[in-house]
This record gives structure tokens, sequence and C-alpha cells, in this order.
């Protein structure tokens, strides 16, 4: 009884993502659900309660985003022997492949462009919470908000992972592409470094300057 509840689960949440890709959210609707499903609507009813509370469920419960543990995966040292730095760019690259093997996610990312009402809000919750434990820790890194400059990099990175449906080439990068990808990634690490590692060094060049101008004050010229 229990494997069968299960699976009836698993498949009403995979009829939410494939009606999502298909239709958009605005045909998302328990018939419709259910018919995709072959089950009976009273069953979603019984096993989610509403609309609402499966598609909060189709965001906890699904691989629709990826998550910290997922991206931590590609690390290629402990966590707490990263740096800042390191950690920023580790997730900022990773996300982007995760992202690219979703193509379920794109789709329904694709509509979410184009409509707004309660459910993409709810899925949009469901990321803000994801995006909250990534950056935790990197709030404010010396002085650097980090949350901004990840936002504008990791949406750069959507943008082009989007985009490339329906466009193959941008601003002569290939969108289809494994080697141009990497340029794209290897240019997201560099942007990274410009953005954490720059201010850094700034600080120390500062530092050395009040350190000569303190010394020449102690030692003036005769």
């Amino acid at each position: 009884m229990q494997r069968n509840k299960t699976q009836t689960r698993a498949g009403i949440l995979d009829a939410v993502g494939q009606l999502l890709a298909r239709s958009g959210f605005k045909k998302l609707g328990i018939n419709a659900i259910a018919r995709e499903a072959g089950v009976d609507k009273v069953l979603i009813y019984r096993y989610f309660g509403g609309l609402p509370e499966l598609l909060k469920a189709f965001a906890e419960e699904t691989s629709f985003w990826p998550d910290l543990t997922e991206l931590m995966r590609e690390a290629t040292k402990p966590p707490e022997k990263m740096t800042a730095v390191e950690r920023a760019k580790l997730l900022l690259l990773a996300f982007g492949r995760a992202l690219r093997r979703r193509p379920l996610t794109q789709e329904i990312m694709r509509w979410e462009l184009l409509e707004r009402n309660e459910l993409t809000e709810a899925l949009a919750r469901h990321r803000e919470q994801q995006s909250a434990k990534l950056f935790q820790g990197l709030e404010n890194l010396d002085g650097i908000d980090v949350p901004a400059v990840a936002s504008l990099l990791a949406a750069g990175q959507t943008y082009l992972i989007l985009r490339s449906k329906t466009v193959d080439v941008y601003n002569s990068v290939s969108l289809n592409s494994e080697e141009d990808w990497a340029r794209i990634e290897r240019a997201a690490s560099s942007l990274v470094d410009a953005a954490l590692v720059k201010k850094k060094t700034k600080k120390k060049t500062t530092a050395k300057k009040r350190q000569g101008a303190y010394t020449r004050t102690e030692n003036p010229r005769c």
C-alpha cells in the first residue's frame, strides 16, 4: 500500500513538471494534472491538500532546483579548507552546470518570464530559500555585496542557458558548444576574482602606502 502511495505521489509530481514545461502555469490545474498523471483528482487532494501545496512539494521533493549538497559535490577540497573566493567560484560554476542538466527546469523558467501568479511565486520563494543557503556566511565579504555580485553573474549564465534554445550563437560565442561553455566558465571565474579579490589587493596596497608614509614621518630627511 505504501509503495502504491509513493509511486502515485511521484507520478503526480512528474505530471506537474511535464505540464509546466509544455503549457506553462495558466493551464496548470488539479483536473489537468489528474489527467496527465492518470489518477483520480481525489488522490491529489488526499496526498497534497491542494494546488499550492502540490507545487510546493514539486519544488522541494523533485530535482527541479539544485541544492547546496548537489553543488558542493564538485568541490575538490573540504568546504572548511576553501577560501570565500573559492567557494563563490565553485557555487557559481556548479550552478550553471546543474541548470544546463535540467531541460525541464529551463522550460519552466522560460514560462516564468511570461507569467506571474501565486504558482510562479511559490517556485520563486523556493529558489530564494535555496539561494540564501548557498551564500550563507558570504553575505558581506570585506565590504563587498556578494549576493548582488552573484545575482549579476548567475543571471548572465541563466540568460545564456535559456537563450540557447532559440539561438546557436550569442556575441560570437556558441551556446551549443562545450568548448565555448568552458570559455564562459573561465570568464565567470575571472569576474569573481575581479569582484572579490581586487578589493583585498587594494586594501593591502593602501595599508603599505600608509605604513610607508608613517615611516617617512618617523624618519624625516635632515
